[in-house]
């Protein structure tokens, strides 16, 4: 896969909107960053708008956040695309109810590729709807497979893993189910 940006939006809205919600929760910008396991120059230049991160270290600030990706993200209906190590993700739909959100994203994954993501907040899962490819993902320790037509799920709060297996490309629905924190 070519190396593009992990995202489809200007860098500095995405970065104020992580600066913002990190301030928010009152954490240093070094505190997130190591919490997050990127580096302080990193975060500072993501947050600047000089630096455009991967899908990974997107992930990875908003679970230490406590917030979906989607509060970083533009809102459809204009698909955002990000782009990690072996995942294309468009977000299509944002969904909130009082105790939970919802993100659904249409994924392409070249075949060959791993990317392997760091855990989400505890009870996030992940479900998983295959159209075309066979793909082997879920949590590192218990890899699911799933091939055109198949469904799978799994919690998503342990380090997890896609990867497109054969010759074709893996084309698929994610459907993203974040608890919301109880409100005080």
């Amino acid at each position: 896969m070519e190396s593009r940006p992990a995202l489809d939006t200007d860098p500095r809205v995405v970065g104020e909107r992580v600066r913002v919600l990190r301030q928010a929760a009152g954490v240093s910008l070094s505190e997130l960053a190591k919490r997050a396991g990127i580096g302080t120059a990193t975060l500072s230049g993501l947050e600047t708008g000089t630096r455009n991160p991967t899908m990974e270290t997107l992930w990875a600030i908003t679970a230490q956040l406590g917030v979906p990706i989607g509060a970083i993200l533009d809102t459809p209906p204009s698909p955002q695309i990000m782009r990690g190590t072996a995942v294309e993700a468009s977000l299509l739909e944002l969904f909130e109810d009082e105790w939970v959100t919802y993100e659904l994203y249409r994924l392409r994954i070249p075949s060959g590729i791993t990317q392997t993501s760091a855990p989400h907040l505890e009870g996030v899962s992940e479900h998983l709807t295959v159209y075309s490819g066979t793909l082997i993902a879920g949590p590192v320790d218990a890899p699911l497979t799933a091939r055109p037509g198949h469904h799978i799920s799994w919690l998503s709060d342990v380090p997890h893993s896609y990867r497109a297996v054969g010759p074709e490309e893996v084309r698929a629905s994610l459907l993203m189910r974040y608890p919301t924190p109880a409100r005080p």
